[in-house]
């Protein structure tokens, strides 16, 4: 991962080849003008942690070698199935076809804001192409529109998808079902669980959200059977201190301390209920993922293309916001019962990703178990 903080937040949109270049003419000026004024200079370029961090250790990958490999074994062993994720792979994807696109084959996920047909299949959320809407473009200063919006409307190698690709399948939760049973089966139902994630540049928050979901769940706490809450590492700590104070001593509320095993998994196989705050695209996704009621908190905060995410799910009736009135379960029935619950047609779309795959590769008549490099 990148190092943030100070000129990095402007680097960071670079390629990470020339960031590194850049960030290594940058230390060069610092050592020359410790060297001229003879006293020590702290650099401030890249922090983490307040840690000084470089870049030495960000991994990069080859484009020539991975391409060189797709050739030499490819009447071997067939086709390279490569899958790239996220702005730092979109030079070095568009690379390794362009250096052998016989060889291989190119996912690449997310909108590379590049032509596309330099990959062979792109997966994207449908909320990457909100820059082209009328509302969006009013939001673009015109000197941004080329660079921000998408280039090109979905073509037939565009696989769109409602949220964030994740491994929180139907299998992967069957899994975490038993690997958590002796630890959440016997809890008191219904389950409800809070993931809570952390501000966004595009889904802004803070103490008054934490406070304001701290009321709402002491309001419901007296309908759960247990309630499970856990932080992010994007948590700020005077968001989670404010919940920590409130519910820890709680004996219906078990609050995760990012010791041990992170119960996530488990969560999302055991859980009869979930309330996410709004800033998280994957948490989310996963969630919904399940078929089971998801309350969002603090929706109405998003702007840009996650206030549209938010709108999608809720017009799938997917979501529902999260008030604080909610009967988590009946207490008129039987105490396992979940009142105020919907149906909805569960998120399937790393399933509905990976038949595309299957389905473009079949088409070259490659067969799937081409061998995979992400």
């Amino acid at each position: 991962m990148r190092p943030r903080g100070t000129v990095n937040e402007w680097l960071h949109w670079l390629p990470v080849s020339v960031h590194k270049k850049v960030d290594n003419v940058i230390r060069r000026i610092y050592d020359d003008s410790r060297c001229f004024l003879g006293k020590k200079v702290m650099p401030v370029l890249v922090e983490n942690g307040g840690k000084n961090a470089g870049l030495l250790d960000v991994l990069e990958a080859d484009a020539n070698q991975i391409a060189k490999m797709a050739r030499d074994t490819f009447d071997r062993d067939g086709p390279l199935l490569v899958v790239a994720s996220g702005r730092d792979t979109i030079s070095v994807a568009s690379s390794i076809r362009q250096l052998a696109s016989e060889n291989v084959f190119v996912v690449q996920i997310q909108h590379p804001r590049l032509n596309l047909n330099r990959f062979d299949l792109v997966i994207t959320p449908c909320h990457d192409y909100y820059p082209l809407t009328p509302e969006a473009q009013e939001q673009i200063p015109w000197f941004l529109r080329s660079w921000i919006t998408p280039r090109e409307p979905p073509d037939s190698n565009v696989v769109l998808t409602v949220g964030a690709l994740h491994q929180a399948d139907s299998a992967a939760l069957r899994i975490a079902a038993s690997l958590w049973h002796d630890e959440l089966a016997l809890l008191p139902k219904p389950m409800l669980v809070v993931n809570i994630g952390g501000p966004t540049r595009n889904c802004q928050y803070g103490e008054d959200l934490a406070k304001q979901l701290t009321e709402m769940l002491r309001n419901v706490l007296w309908s759960c059977g247990s309630l499970r809450i856990s932080f992010s590492r994007r948590t700020p700590e005077k968001v989670s201190k404010i919940l920590l104070k409130e519910f820890s001593a709680n004996r219906k509320v078990y609050i995760w301390d990012g010791r041990g095993p992170n119960p996530h998994m488990g969560h999302l196989a055991w859980a009869d209920a979930f309330v996410i705050t709004a800033d998280s695209v994957s948490m989310l996704s996963e969630a919904c993922s399940t078929g089971k009621p998801v309350y969002v908190v603090g929706a109405e905060r998003c702007t840009w293309k996650f206030a549209e995410f938010q709108k999608s799910l809720h017009e799938r009736g997917v979501v529902r916001p999260f008030t604080g009135k909610e009967y988590v379960c009946s207490q008129l029935s039987h105490d396992d019962q979940i009142s105020e619950t919907w149906s909805y047609p569960p998120l399937n779309d790393s399933a509905e990703a990976a038949s595309r795959v299957i389905e473009a590769l079949s088409k070259r008549g490659w067969i799937t178990h081409a061998r995979w490099v992400f």
